[in-house]
């Protein structure tokens, strides 16, 4: 089983604490948009998808146990805090695309006469919630592809050689990873040889984070400096390099 850096039930969300990796594993509570605006600023939390998971789990988190008098009050909280989330950190560009789709879905249930105030918020609990299990099926698609196309330009029909670079695993996303994922599949399939993962300074995600989870998920694996990536491929045969890209 793949690491699992979210936990979520309905009312409650609990993250891996990022910042204490690889020395420490341990789940912070996050109990509204505050602590979500915090964890995803200071780095707790990190990734793309990751981050607009948490911060819109949060918000869910926050407005579970809240009675609403009116649609429009509802609307006005939903916008506010979602565009505050954002500000944590504005580089990451899955959060503004999730905050803006539920800032048009409050929208419209808000102009829907039809919908009353407690569905409305329901309806935007389920979906927010949705985005959880939506990337880890996203990711396990990804990966099922990705593995598929290095096998077919390998060449090989055994195991592989593969290098990836930062972290793009269950600790960047809801769950599996998606160029890790990559590698996730590859092992499924018995395809793996080995991987290699570099350090990726300056903040070294590489050194502290994927080599946790690969550890964590007893893959095959070596951490390499990033000044050996030229003469590991040439020494090792490496059939393939995975990395993530941000949209």
């Amino acid at each position: 089983m793949s690491l699992q850096s979210i936990k979520y039930t309905t009312g409650k969300l609990e993250i891996l604490d990022q910042l204490l990796l690889p020395v420490q594993s341990k789940y912070l509570a996050v109990k509204g948009v505050e602590d979500g605006w915090k964890v995803i600023n200071k780095m707790q939390v990190r990734g793309a998808p990751a981050i607009a998971i948490v911060g819109c789990l949060s918000l869910a988190v926050e407005i579970f146990p809240e009675a609403y008098e009116s649609k429009k009050t509802l609307r006005q909280e939903i916008e506010g805090k979602l565009n505050y989330l954002v500000s944590a950190r504005p580089t990451a560009v899955n959060m503004k695309i999730a905050a803006d789709e539920l800032i048009s879905l409050a929208n419209e249930l808000t102009k829907d006469e039809a919908v009353t105030v407690d569905d409305m918020k329901q309806k935007f609990l389920d979906v927010t919630e949705a985005m959880l299990q939506k990337d880890i099926s996203d990711n396990k698609a990804i990966g099922a592809n990705g593995a598929k196309a290095v096998l077919e330009s390998s060449g090989k029909d055994g195991p592989v050689r593969v290098l990836t670079h930062c972290n793009t695993g269950s600790l960047a996303t809801a769950g599996y990873g998606t160029a890790l994922g990559v590698v996730r599949k590859l092992h499924e399939l018995k395809k793996l040889e080995h991987v290699y993962c570099t350090e990726t300074r300056p903040y070294n995600q590489g050194a502290r984070l994927t080599a946790y989870e690969l550890v964590h998920d007893k893959l095959p694996a070596t951490l390499v400096l990033d000044s050996m990536v030229a003469a590991l491929l040439r020494a090792k045969n490496v059939a393939a390099v995975v990395v993530g890209a941000d949209r």
